[in-house]
This record gives C-alpha cells, structure tokens and sequence, in this order.
C-alpha cells in the first residue's frame, strides 16, 4: 500500500492547502485505506482503527463513561458499517473528551 504522506503529496488542491486542510485530508485517507468497496467499515474495523491510529488520544480514557459508551456501541454485533461521517463524529467525541486535548491547549504558541 502507497504511504499516506504520499498519497497527500499526490492531491493537487492540497500543494498549498492550510495544515487543517491537510489534517482533515489525512483523515480522509486513512479512513479511505481502511474501508470496504462501500466506502464503510465495520464496527470491529472501526475500533481497530481508532486503536491503532488514535492510540494517543484514546489512551487512558478507558474509565471515562462516554468511552465506554462509545467502544461498547462498537463491540455490538450489528450488520450496521460506518460512513465516513459517522467516523469523524466519533474522532470528535474522542478528542473532546481526551487528556490530550488539554495538553495540546497548554501549549505554547509564543516565545
């Protein structure tokens, strides 16, 4: 499989696109590699995903009500797959609630 940075690279509309832009695209991407014909994934392949690839937001977060409400929506057995919008909604939900997210607001954006 092509490399996302590459893939990235290969997107014209990108070449001076904002690092928002470029986040979201790499998203986008990362998901597209992930997902069937369809264009979904299932819930097991969707939790895969978010555990290997959103391991530093999701970390820790295991004893946080709304996790489990999340993760446990994904253990269901269901025929039910995942849009990509359906997707961001949970990377969303994820990132509001992680620790990360405040380490990254404390950041320093001046000298």
């Amino acid at each position: 499989s092509i490399p996302i940075a590459k893939q990235l690279a290969s997107i014209k509309a990108l070449g001076k696109g904002s690092e928002l832009e470029k986040a979201f695209a790499t998203a986008a991407l990362v998901y597209n590699n992930s997902a069937d014909p369809e264009g979904k994934l299932s819930k097991a392949e969707t939790k895969s995903l978010l555990q290997t690839q959103f391991w530093g937001f999701i970390q820790g977060q295991e004893n946080k009500p709304k996790y489990q409400e999340i993760i446990s929506a994904l253990d269901e057995e269901s025929e039910n797959k995942i849009d990509f919008e359906d997707f961001m909604i949970l990377l969303v939900s994820l990132t509001l609630m992680s620790d990360l997210l405040q380490e990254i607001k404390n950041v320093k954006t001046t000298k």
